[in-house]
C-alpha cells in the first residue's frame, strides 16, 4: 500500500503543509519496510540453510562415523560388556537436537574408550572425522538460530511498520478526500491506490491488516 500511494502522490503532488508532511513519513517508513523485509528474508534464507545443512550431515554421520563406531563398539562389547549399549546409537526421538545429543554421547564414550576400542579396529582418523562433523553440526545449529531470531525480529518489525504506514496513509485520506471531491475519477483512483490489498508485504501469513490498519489474525 505505502509504494502505491507514493506512486499515486507522484503523478498527484499537493502544496499542503501538512499533506506533505506525511508524504515525507511514508516515504521514510516505506524505505524502512523495503530494508527490514531484506532482514526478513536473510533470515528465512539463513534457517533453511541450516537445515539442509543439518540434514546432510546427520545423512553423512550416520553413513560413515557412526556406524564404524556401531561396529567397533559391538566387536569390543564382547571383551568389555560395559561397553555393550555405549555404542547403539538410539535418540530420544527424531530431532535433530536428539540426533545431536545421541552423536556427542557416542563420540565422548569413543574418546574415554579409545584404547580398548583399538583393540577392535577403531580408526583414528573415523574419530577425528567424526568431532569435525559434529562440530560443523553445532555450527548449523548456531546459523540456524540466529537466522530464527532475524527473521522473527523483521517480522515483528515490519508488523509495527505495516501498522504505521496504515495510520500515515488514513490521515493523507482526508485530504486526498477533499482534494477530489468534484473528481470522480481521480478519488476512485486514490482510494484503490490506499486501499489495504490482502495482507502487505512483511506481515506473516497468520496476522492480516484490517481496513482500519489494525493487525489481527487471520479467520
Amino acid at each position: 500500500m505505502g509504494a502505491r500511494v507514493l506512486q499515486f502522490n507522484s503523478t498527484h503532488p499537493d502544496t499542503d503543509a501538512g499533506y506533505n508532511v506525511s508524504v515525507a513519513k511514508l516515504e521514510q517508513l516505506t524505505q524502512q519496510a523495503a530494508t527490514v523485509a531484506v532482514e526478513q528474508r536473510e533470515g528465512l534464507v539463513a534457517v533453511r540453510a541450516a537445515s539442509a545443512r543439518k540434514e546432510e550431515l546427520r545423512r553423512a554421520t550416520l553413513a560413515v562415523p557412526i556406524a564404524h563406531l556401531s561396529e567397533v563398539g559391538r566387536a569390543a562389547a564382547r571383551e568389555d560388556h560395559e561397553l555393550a549399549t555405549a555404542f547403539r546409537f538410539k535418540p530420544g526421538s527424531k530431532t535433530f537436537q536428539a540426533f545431536r545429543v545421541a552423536a556427542r554421547g557416542m563420540q565422548l564414550e569413543a574418546d574415554t574408550n579409545k584404547e580398548v576400542l583399538m583393540k577392535h579396529g577403531l580408526s583414528e582418523s573415523v574419530l577425528a572425522q567424526f568431532g569435525r562433523m559434529l562440530n560443523e553440526f553445532d555450527a548449523a545449529v548456531a546459523l540456524g538460530i540466529e537466522g530464527r531470531n532475524k527473521h522473527m525480529g523483521a517480522t515483528a518489525q515490519l508488523r509495527l511498520l505495516a501498522l504505521e504506514i496504515a495510520r500515515t496513509v488514513r490521515v493523507m485520506d482526508g485530504r486526498n478526500r477533499l482534494r477530489f471531491e468534484g473528481n470522480g475519477q481521480e478519488l476512485a483512483s486514490w482510494l484503490a491506490a490506499s486501499a489495504v490489498l490482502g495482507t502487505p508485504r512483511g506481515v506473516p501469513s497468520e496476522t492480516s491488516v484490517s481496513p482500519t490498519g489494525e493487525v489481527r489474525p487471520a479467520a
